[in-house]
């Protein structure tokens, strides 16, 4: 990391970021930079600067302030950091064209159509399959009586349901498993996976959705498919061209898959190191009551949620954050692990309670970006944990908490393994 401030002899050294030990606890970090630095210009990782915005008040401001565009072509980037701002791949596959990299008014454009054809009820109707997933994969490890809950569970659970509400035919959904499963890897696979990963899932996209275009019915059916709908909204008279379905279906893919992989299994391992609360929602779930389980998964989200830092945001005119004045073409990363974990926001924010009512977490972001797939990801963290802990009642780790590696990347925070074990259910 390169420090951007000038000494002060007063302030405790600046921690270190982005190393493996920093991965697998950020928090006192993050701490250290709300407390001395809430607004800090850094040298990440890939070598472009980026200002951090740790604090909630000055997160929740960045994150609805239209002066910080989505738009790559806003950064005024060195030549050497030219395509590291945003998912590998992406720029040379044509699939730019989506809702984390554009601006009103396209951005409101092509929302509106997104949404006409991912709306809450579609999602409610999806509830049952979800389910069925999910039942489905615990039987294939039930009768072991152990498993790795990132590979065997968190991982397939969203990448099904995600094919499923696309319409990505069954027969092709190992392959987007396994493009799904590069993308995560986060520079842990072979160079340049990512994006052949990106460009191949952009072909397939591609002739889906004409496949999809030419046997569209006049009349939409019941339960029709995510893809159907986007193309049905370009058909009534909105602009929506095949690149920007294709980036939509991608983006819905990408952004509604690893969120929900990280969700379930952060969300797991925070429940088996705090017995406590676990102990506490499985009581709740035998009683038939699961309001502690809403609570319990938007306080999940909050104290080891799944998206580490918003993604990127770019200046368009001079503005001040937090005191600290921005440039134009000045990248910004709004920090949602620092912002969630606040003391001026939240009342003990190390103590994780799942019972906590004020609690307006950034997990999801805020203002016009805010996650469209929230509902979605809300379904399947629920149901995937309620599953669990009823269907495996002494689930437990079957390993030590610091033996456990977590994924390197950016934006991202999640396990790579989760081995537990438990007594296999009586036949």
């Amino acid at each position: 990391m390169t420090d951007q401030l000038p000494p002060d002899d007063t302030v405790p050294a600046a921690p270190e970021l982005f190393t493996w030990e920093f991965a697998a606890n950020p928090y006192p970090a993050y701490a250290w930079l709300r407390e001395h630095a809430p607004v800090r210009r850094t040298r990440l990782p890939s070598g472009v600067e980026a200002w951090l915005v740790t604090r909630y008040a000055d997160a929740r401001q960045a994150l609805a302030d239209q002066r910080l565009s989505k738009n790559p072509a806003h950064h005024d980037e060195p030549e050497h950091a030219k395509g590291k701002t945003g998912i590998p791949g992406e720029r040379k596959a044509e699939l730019m064209t989506h809702l984390l990299n554009i601006d009103p008014p396209d951005h409101t454009r092509l929302r509106r159509l997104v949404s006409k054809a991912f709306t809450p009820r579609r999602v409610a109707e999806f509830a049952d399959r979800v389910q069925e997933l999910t039942d489905d994969l615990i039987d294939r490890f039930a009768e072991r009586g152990s498993a790795d809950l990132i590979h065997e569970f968190a991982f397939p659970l969203p990448i099904y349901a995600i094919c499923d509400l696309l319409g990505v035919p069954r027969e092709d959904q190992d392959d987007f498993r396994d493009w799904a499963g590069m993308m995560i890897r986060h520079g842990g696979g072979p160079r340049g996976g990512v994006a052949r990963s990106v460009k191949k899932m952009r072909g397939y996209l591609a002739e889906l959705i004409h496949k999809k275009r030419e046997a569209l019915p006049a009349e939409p059916a019941p339960g029709e498919d995510l893809i159907s709908g986007l193309i049905r909204a370009f058909d009534h008279g909105e602009h929506l061209t095949e690149n920007e379905a294709a980036a939509m279906a991608f983006i819905l893919l990408f952004a509604g898959f690893e969120t929900t992989v990280n969700l379930i299994g952060n969300g797991t391992y925070a429940l088996l190191t705090h017995p406590e609360q676990r102990r506490r929602l499985q009581e709740a779930l035998a009683r038939g009551d699961e309001e502690l389980l809403a609570t319990g998964v938007e306080e999940l989200l909050r104290y080891d949620g799944p998206v580490e830092l918003a993604t990127w945001r770019f200046a368009t005119e001079p503005l001040t954050i937090g005191g600290q004045e921005i440039a134009p073409g000045d990248p910004v990363l709004v920090v949602l692990a620092a912002a969630d974990r606040d003391p001026e926001r939240f009342e003990d924010p190390d103590t994780l309670d799942l019972g906590r009512r004020d609690n307006q977490h950034l997990g999801y972001g805020h203002g016009i970006h805010y996650c469209l797939g929230a509902p979605l990801a809300r379904l399947e963290g629920q149901t995937a944990l309620a599953t669990l802990l009823t269907r495996l009642p002494d689930l437990r780790l079957a390993a030590d908490p610091d033996e456990l590696r977590w994924r390197g990347g950016l934006i991202m925070r999640g396990l790579r393994t989760l081995p537990v074990e438990f007594t296999p259910p009586a036949q």
